[in-house]
This record gives C-alpha cells, structure tokens and sequence, in this order.
C-alpha cells in the first residue's frame, strides 16, 4: 500500500502512476542509458523513467542532447561513444560532509589565500 501512494501522490521516488499509464499507452521506447534509465517518446514529446531516485543529473550527456531536441537520433539508435573527457555521474553532496567547502568559508576555517593586489574593495 505505501508504494501504492508513493507512486500516486510522489514523483521523487520514480514515476507516478500517471506517467506510467501514460508511458504504458502511449510511450514508444526508445532506449536505455548504462544506468539503467528507460528514455521514452510519443510525437515530439520526450521522456526518462528513472531507475531509482528521480535525479535529472544522472542523464549521461548523449541522452541530455536526445532529450533536449538538441539531435533527432538517440544515442541508442547511432554508434554513440562516451568522448574520453566525459566522467561518469557524481551525485550532489551539497549538504553532506562530503560537499565543497571552499578556504574561508563558515565550514572550513582554514584561511584563503589574500588577495594578490589586483583586487581593490569597492567603497561607495
């Protein structure tokens, strides 16, 4: 029963169980990225089912283009190779003890670096 209203009244955990009759119907299934996300269309609308957790980040950047109306073939439908500058997905750490904390930040008290003279503080 929990999944049941997961589905129906959430989007964050996956599809709703309106996309997924939607997709059901209507969806013609296009293909799916290393992570297992299922890319779907119907005219010219275009969609992710995402495996897992609903988080837009993880569209690896073939994908991202296809989605975008930025190409008409997907990736799965060309020879399309990950390019050797392209990292794989990180997920955000913002709020977790792994996140950026730049020097001189509240968090991380270690000092920046001064300013190198080409700096002058703005006075009115």
């Amino acid at each position: 029963m929990k999944n049941f209203l997961m589905q129906f009244f959430t989007w964050w955990h996956g599809q709703t169980l309106g996309t997924r009759f939607f997709t059901w119907r209507k969806g013609e299934k296009v293909g799916e990225d290393a992570s297992g996300n299922a890319y779907y269309q119907h005219g010219e609308h275009r969609w992710v089912i995402y495996n897992g957790e609903a988080e837009p980040s993880r569209i690896p950047g073939g994908w991202h283009g296809w989605m975008h109306h930025r190409t008409d073939t997907a990736p799965s439908q060309e020879d399309y190779a990950i390019r050797e500058w392209e990292l794989p997905h990180l997920q955000n750490m913002t709020g977790t003890g792994a996140a950026y904390r730049p020097k001189g930040s509240l968090a991380n008290q270690e000092k920046r670096p001064d300013a190198v003279g080409d700096y002058e503080a703005w006075t009115p």
